[in-house]
């Protein structure tokens, strides 16, 4: 695990001169399922990249796990559960506002689709909207970009888990088939920089 969280350091690292995204700073590890976390706000008024975290390379660390329950687009359950489905999984948060999000979906919907869901999986999820409200502009946008892949909307379980995380959008976070979290990045990017970081994380498990 050590090693495989150092080649994700380098991997991201390598990768952050490609991303752009609809806020800054840095985002977090996802929160661990605790009382004290807040979701946090995600502001769309800036543009460029940060960084998300990336693991210490020094020493073996506790892995991060997290907790929580949500709603696809189809109302159906789902949970932290779905993470043992595949080898990897990649979570994508994003904004109805959110002009870089968009723009990466179409890729994001080629990627899902070109790997056996056994080793890679994408998940969706859509920061701004939450659980009951109203979902038209979301299947609309999911209809115009392709992005076919599973969404869910926001509730206080994932925005503690998850959204609490978040700094800006687009934010993408990496978990394993265990549902330890490896790492992330804040910004969007090429579909070829994600399938670069994808391989590399792959050929480590």
């Amino acid at each position: 695990m050590n090693k495989l969280r150092k080649t994700l350091f380098i991997v991201l690292t390598l990768s952050l001169v490609l991303l752009v995204g609809c806020a800054g700073d840095n985002s977090k590890p996802p929160a661990l399922d605790t009382p004290e976390t807040q979701t946090a706000g995600v502001a769309p008024d800036q543009d460029g990249a940060s960084s998300a975290p990336t693991p210490s390379d020094q020493g073996e660390t506790a892995p991060i796990f997290i907790t929580f329950e949500g709603t696809d687009l189809d109302g159906n359950t789902v949970s932290q559960e779905i993470f043992s489905q595949s080898k990897l999984t990649m979570v994508n948060v994003w904004a109805t506002y959110c002009g870089p999000c968009l723009s990466e979906m179409p890729g994001l919907s080629e990627l899902a689709a070109e790997y056996d869901p056994a080793e890679f999986q994408l998940i969706g999820i859509v920061s701004d909207v939450m659980e009951g409200e109203d979902q038209s502009l979301v299947e609309s946008l999911i209809q115009e970009t392709g992005a076919d892949y599973l969404h869910l909307l926001a509730n206080d379980s994932i925005g503690q888990a998850i959204l609490s995380s978040v700094s800006g959008v687009p934010t993408t976070f990496f978990f394993d088939g265990e549902g330890a979290y490896l790492g992330g990045v804040v910004g969007s990017a090429e579909k070829e920089k994600w399938e670069e970081i994808i391989h590399g994380l792959l050929e480590e498990m």
